[in-house]
């Protein structure tokens, strides 16, 4: 039976076709006979116990710059119009986010929503990983000026970042003699009540940071993100460049560790961030990387997300 997907997104008309991963998703869905909606967060409702979104039928296409053809905009009933839901928009994983996937949530049982959005709320990229102490690099998180100096006393060469924040922004490094631990601290402290994230910097980053694709679980295939010269951060996002690379030991190793609790959590596209041997982050809220990874080695990660999909709806 061809699937009825909606996709809640950022503007589809927006999207760089040759990088995003949502985009491919939408290409195989469509590939296989899947009827396509997209709709935007801000479109979404909880209207007297139904769960509606004002969506635009969609088709895609890979022309740049005439991508998507689109239907006129109707409301749709999540639980009652649609097989699959796709929570795709990008963060910043704020309370907008969080509310979104409280919505969403209450669909469970009648359409099925990937990522679960249960998990997505309760398993923040940066938190979720502390669940696995012995795989990632010396942490800590807080808003305890006295406890960051003593953390940096201890370690010296410190990464330092929005506990929050998404691809590659607000990331700083510094160095022992680097004397802006105070004035930086203070900035974060003044424009949220969040706590912060400090983590020992890892050298081998100039190696590059990996991003393992996961699907249900199961790693399937690896990217190597190299920085450019003289920059810490290697997110594409910021500039960092893909290249082609094979599953490690180490990969392997960590994916096995974690995969069990992200399949049980519904978490069926996921992509994790590995420095040396080091797990940094769990991606789960809009995973990046599909389309580079089937680019460089071939593994068509869109079309595996597809198979995890049937095998969910039985």
């Amino acid at each position: 039976m061809a699937l009825r997907v909606a996709v809640q997104m950022d503007p589809v008309e927006t999207v760089n076709i040759d990088g995003d991963t949502t985009f491919a998703l939408m290409e195989a869905a469509q590939a296989r006979g899947a009827t396509l909606f997209e709709y935007q967060p801000q479109h979404l409702s909880w209207r007297e116990g139904r769960i509606v979104a004002r969506a635009r039928p969609v088709t895609v296409q890979r022309v740049k710059g005439d991508h998507a053809a689109f239907g006129e905009r109707r409301e749709i009933d999540l639980a009652e119009d649609v097989d699959v839901v796709l929570m795709r928009q990008d963060p910043p994983f704020d309370m907008a986010y969080i509310t979104a996937a409280h919505i969403l949530e209450e669909l469970k049982g009648r359409t099925l929503v990937l990522n679960d959005p249960e998990w997505v709320r309760s398993s923040p990229e940066k938190l979720i990983p502390l669940k696995f102490p012995e795989l990632i690099p010396p942490t800590l998180i807080t808003r305890d000026m006295a406890a960051i100096r003593d953390f940096r006393a201890q370690h010296k060469d410190i990464i330092v970042k929005p506990l929050f924040g998404n691809g590659g922004l607000g990331i700083f490094r510094l160095k022992p003699d680097d004397g802006n631990l105070s004035a930086l601290t203070e900035m974060f402290f003044a424009q949220s009540r969040e706590p912060i994230i400090v983590q020992a910097f890892l050298p081998a980053v100039a190696e590059g940071d990996r991003r393992v694709i996961l699907i249900d679980g199961e790693a399937v295939g690896v990217i190597n993100r190299r920085p450019q010269p003289g920059e810490t951060r290697s997110n594409m996002h910021v500039g960092g460049t893909a290249e082609v690379a094979e599953l490690s030991e180490t990969d392997r190793r960590i994916s096995a560790a974690i995969g069990p609790l992200l399949k049980e959590r519904g978490l069926v596209l996921v992509g994790i961030d590995v420095i040396g041997d080091r797990l940094t982050e769990i991606n789960v809220t809009s995973p990046t990387g599909v389309q580079e990874l089937k680019r460089f080695s071939g593994v068509d990660a869109a079309a595996l997300f597809w198979d995890a999909v049937q095998r969910r709806l039985g």
